[in-house]
């Protein structure tokens, strides 16, 4: 099939397959995407006069029937076709003719991917917001639940003081909505359009970009050109460190788990049917799940760090290294997205045991609550630290195992209530709303 560019001279075939590489993969990632970002630069098209009402109407209608393609998992980018962008043109032009070639005007592949990546990662990110507020309900709704269970904490991974499950289910919880801010400001630098920068300097036509801003339903432009196209791998990894940030509270999470669920600890139990066996060892039930979660998000992490190698040594214009950053980005969404959903089973399913501090081991960590209340009642600290000091070296220590932590965020002040309403305002500052109204209004026309 001949290229969209491609004059009459015909490219190696060898050339071709290492230059176009996974693209045709990573594009079905970006395709509903490109056929709205399509929709709204033909409407602005029309409005300066380079389409006419009635093409636009027939590409609009074309465009519709593509998206359900997309939507429903049918879309596909033929052999012979190198990306998205062509292989939609090109069922245009299979369609409507020489109407189907007038689509491009103003725009260049460069603009077009940005676009794409960025539509793509607004969705993406809302699906995540989604995942991330439903796992911090279920932390905080067991932490209230398990509040008053406690647990050894540690330090060195020695014990140290006393902990709950209120505690360790909330500090999760709490991690997780600082993420989401992180996710905020990624995504407002996200949510700002470059389409009309096209290569990268502009267009001669008097493209209308405020229009298109407004029909994607973006908060802002790009507005200068140069910096659009230097914004590809600048966003990608400015979104992956948001993304890094999720995935280091999920792996941590994750090794909690998996440590606390070992018969060394025994502090949480996880369901049968939430483990794997061994092909060997009859009594094994693996926390495989956690550990999968943790590699996984550990993977995550080296995002940025990814695509900072693929771009940090270019100058400013579009180079194809770009391309690579695909295959580094866009299937880290879905990754991260199975890895919340599959947490959040595990949390809401895990059972916790009740009786840890029973065992005698555990006494010692409230050797600081004995030196507290001698020095509320009057001893220095030094000298009260010494002298629990000197009964735990001569065995005479005898732990009071009542705890009376009442200072905010402690054991007996969780301040779960508060972490739910950052947790909801951090949710509002993203205005989901918007971008929805404007994608529904494309693709319904109404």
């Amino acid at each position: 099939m001949t290229k969209l560019w491609q004059k009459n001279s015909r490219i190696d075939k060898s050339v071709e397959r290492f230059t176009v590489g996974k693209d045709r993969e990573m594009d079905l990632y970006l395709a509903k995407a490109d056929v709205l970002g399509s929709m709204a630069h033909i409407t602005m098209l029309e409005s300066i006069g380079l389409l006419t009402s009635s093409e636009l109407r027939e590409l609009l209608t074309e465009l519709r029937t593509i998206y359900r393609l997309a939507e429903s998992g049918r879309f596909v980018i033929e052999e012979g076709v190198e990306d998205v962008h062509s292989q939609v043109e090109w069922m245009l032009t299979q369609k409507l003719g020489d109407t189907g070639k007038k689509i491009h005007s103003g725009r260049s592949r460069n603009d077009q991917v940005l676009l794409d990546i960025k539509l793509f990662t607004r969705d993406a990110i809302q699906d995540l917001v989604g995942r991330i507020s439903s796992l911090i309900t279920v932390l905080l709704a067991q932490s209230n639940r398990y509040k008053a269970v406690l647990l050894p904490g540690y330090t060195h991974l020695q014990i140290a003081m006393p902990s709950s499950f209120g505690l360790w289910f909330g500090a999760y919880a709490e991690s997780l909505t600082d993420d989401l801010q992180l996710l905020l400001a990624a995504y407002k630098i996200c949510n700002r359009n470059p389409l009309g920068s096209a290569a990268g300097y502009g267009s001669s036509f008097p493209l209308n970009r405020t229009m298109t801003t407004d029909l994607l339903g973006f908060d802002s432009m790009n507005y200068n050109v140069v910096y659009a196209q230097m914004g590809r791998g600048k966003l990608e990894r400015t979104v992956g460190f948001a993304l890094a940030g999720i995935a280091a509270s999920l792996s941590k999470l994750a090794y909690d788990a998996c440590l606390f669920n070992s018969q060394n600890f025994g502090f949480i139990k996880l369901p049968e049917e939430f483990t794997t066996g061994s092909s060997i060892m009859p009594h094994k039930k693996n926390p495989d799940v956690f550990e999968l979660t943790r590699a996984k998000c550990n993977l995550i992490q080296a995002i940025p760090q990814q695509i900072t190698l693929l771009s940090n040594n270019l100058p400013s214009g579009y180079f194809r290294d770009m391309q690579i950053t695909k295959e580094v980005f866009l299937p880290a969404f879905g990754e991260l997205s199975d890895c919340l959903e599959m947490v959040s089973l595990m949390m809401q399913s895990v059972e916790v045991n009740e009786k840890i501090l029973d065992d005698e081991k555990y006494s010692l960590i409230f050797s600081v609550e004995k030196v507290n209340n001698l020095v509320l009642n009057g001893t220095p600290f030094r000298d009260a630290y010494k002298q629990v000091g000197l009964e735990i070296e001569a065995g005479n220590f005898i732990p009071d195992k009542e705890i009376k932590h009442t200072h905010e965020g402690s054991i007996g002040n969780l301040c779960n209530e508060e972490i739910a309403k950052l947790k909801e305002n951090s949710i509002r500052e993203f205005r989901f709303e918007k971008i929805n109204a404007a994608r529904d209004k494309l693709i319904t026309g109404k």
